[in-house]
């Protein structure tokens, strides 16, 4: 029989399941998000996930949805740019 290490097996599953790999992702998001977007767009964004290469972003101020709407490529490049790989193709704002 074969020895794994946790962190390998671990590396493993969240490798084979998209969903908890995006789970993980958004979740690194949102604790960097203050960072990559303002402490206003942060204090104003409800909920954030990530779902075939889309990063939906929920808030209820809606200038702030206008305001998202334009910013939509610096959005993708500074999400992108400080996970270090290419992870979000498009933003939806709800």
């Amino acid at each position: 029989m074969a020895t794994f290490k946790i962190g390998d097996a671990l590396k493993q599953m969240v490798q084979e399941n998209t969903k908890l790999k995006n789970g993980i992702r958004a979740v690194q998001i949102e604790t960097v998000w203050e960072e990559i977007m303002g402490i206003t767009v942060a204090k104003y964004t409800d909920k954030i996930y990530i779902f075939d290469q889309k990063l939906f972003i929920h808030t209820n101020v809606g200038p702030l949805k206008n305001e998202l709407g334009f910013q939509k490529v610096q959005i993708i490049e500074r999400v992108n740019e400080k996970m270090g790989e290419k992870i979000i193709t498009d933003v939806v704002i709800k």
